[in-house]
């Protein structure tokens, strides 16, 4: 029906032709992440309604964000008009909860076709039947899932150590495990041309070293002609070779910081460094943040739904997504795995309607071309520091100003003074989504309204995100069983109307 490098190809065009050069990386300078939901048709309605049209399947970028960064706990505020979490997935899902909300509004005004159609109760929504949502992310989620087996031709964070991965990936780090025949081969590794193909995570490092391997030019991962990206079986077959003493494995780090109350990581060199399957939080420059890591977030998503509380008002169910595709990066299938679905498979007794999706996980082959990696091959040799860039950009498929591009929390070219104003506020905050909520119901006759919103005189934002009952006691049930020591935003910071 679809496959990883169809959603890839289709969300980097998208990224390529929708979105603005503001927001965008500075050229030879910058990087960003990127993420997007793509909405597809399965073919088998469309060959109902229409019986002589071959089926074909449509796929569809709905929401599409970019970002890297997170505000610190100090710049937090009560208005809700900030976006603490600037991460590419987490804009991409408000950008989504953005369209939904648009598709609401068309449901219940009756004024064009949506994606939602009647419910068996009043007030409820349903997604159609022949719709499903695809996740797609340049980069593995930042945290849990990030913390993967490292090849011995990448470049390594700190002394590596051989280990087997994937059965102890805690045992104590070790030294001097080089066998003197190695050592040439180690010098072979350090040539110019092999640090250049380091970043070509499909060539075995045995193969750099006997010019087995062809070199892969930026100008051909450029035009998609890349070798195959690391996946979950070969970085086993390394870890075999690295008990033989011929290679050696590592671990990438992630940046998030456990939290507190959880285990911490050991710190020490090599593969002992992170612990898995901890929640973690994004780290801050010198201001902690409160935003915990996409691993975190996703895997929630994958229990609760995308929709958030407010919407489960609406909907008669979750809006779940049925995949997530990865682009071109270093990536493991078994650490996707445990961090999005099997940290949370043994959550039982949820409401109705919600629980542990068996989500669909898979890697494209295909690079993003403003990533990290991607740009660092183009500038291999240039001077200068390569940063992250600073701003996010935020697409929702909606009529009205799809585009959002902010930085800091805020759109971009908002001043000091200007804080407060309607003027500053993206249009994914939490004030704005609520406003949007609030323009939804009053379209809506009261009588017509969800039970869950008729029970009681409801005000603040936070007010109506506790009504959604079984959403909270979803969430609730999700805290106890798997996710105890997750940050919490104090309810002041919900207050607002």
């Amino acid at each position: 029906m679809w496959t990883a490098n169809e959603i890839a190809q289709l969300c980097y065009e998208h990224y390529g032709i929708r979105l603005p050069k503001q927001g965008k990386p500075e050229p030879n300078r910058e990087w960003t992440l990127l993420a997007a939901v793509v909405k597809i048709q399965s073919p088998a309605v469309q060959a109902c309604n229409i019986p002589d049209k071959p089926a074909q399947v449509t796929k569809e970028v709905v929401s599409m964000g970019t970002g890297t960064k997170c505000i610190g706990q100090s710049k937090m505020r009560k208005s809700g008009d900030i976006l603490n979490d600037s991460h590419a997935e987490v804009i991409a899902r408000r950008s989504f909860q953005r369209y939904l909300l648009h598709q609401l509004q068309l449901a219940a005004t009756l004024k064009e076709d949506s994606i939602f159609v009647p419910g068996t109760q009043r007030g409820l929504w349903r997604l159609r039947s022949d719709l499903f949502f695809v996740f797609f992310s340049s980069h593995t989620p930042c945290g849990d899932a990030s913390i993967i087996p490292m090849l011995e031709f990448e470049d390594q964070p700190c002394c590596p150590v051989s280990r087997d991965w994937a059965k102890n990936p805690s045992v104590e780090a070790r030294s001097n495990l080089e066998a003197p025949e190695n050592k040439k081969k180690r010098e072979d590794l350090d040539s110019p041309i092999t640090k250049k193909m380091r970043l070509e995570l499909g060539t075995p490092a045995r193969e750099i070293a006997s010019g087995a391997a062809d070199h892969q030019s930026c100008s051909k991962q450029e035009s998609g002609q890349i070798p195959p990206a690391v996946s979950s079986s070969n970085l086993a077959s390394v870890t075999r070779i690295a008990l033989g003493g011929a290679q050696v494995v590592d671990v990438h780090r992630t940046g998030a910081k456990c939290v507190p109350g959880e285990a911490g990581d050991s710190g020490q060199p090599g593969a002992a460094y992170h612990q898995v399957g901890l929640l973690r939080v994004k780290p801050g420059r010198g201001d902690r943040t409160s935003s915990m890591s996409c691993s975190d977030k996703v895997a929630r998503w994958n229990v609760l739904g995308c929709q958030g509380a407010l919407l489960t008002h609406f909907l008669e169910e979750p809006i779940y997504l049925t995949a997530v595709v990865i682009g071109r990066c270093p990536y493991s299938q078994e650490a996707m795995q445990r961090a999005l679905i099997e940290r949370c498979q043994n959550v039982s007794a949820l409401p109705k309607g919600f629980g542990v999706q068996e989500l669909k996980i898979q890697q494209s082959d295909l690079l993003f071309e403003h990533s990290r990696c991607a740009v660092q091959a183009k500038r291999a040799d240039s001077s200068g520091r390569l940063v992250p860039c600073g701003a996010a950009i935020s697409w929702s498929a909606v009529p009205e100003q799809p585009l959002d591009v902010t930085a800091s929390g805020f759109p971009q070219g908002t001043t000091k003074k200007g804080i407060g104003s309607l003027q500053a506020r993206s249009r994914i905050s939490k004030v704005e989504l609520f406003r949007s909520f609030q323009k939804l119901l009053s379209s809506i006759p009261e009588d017509q309204w969800p039970d869950s919103l008729r029970v009681q005189k409801l005000d603040t934002y936070q007010e109506y995100k506790e009504a959604a009952s079984a959403y909270q006691e979803a969430w609730s049930t999700l805290r106890k069983q798997a996710f105890a020591s997750w940050i919490r935003n104090p309810p002041d910071y919900h207050q607002f109307k």
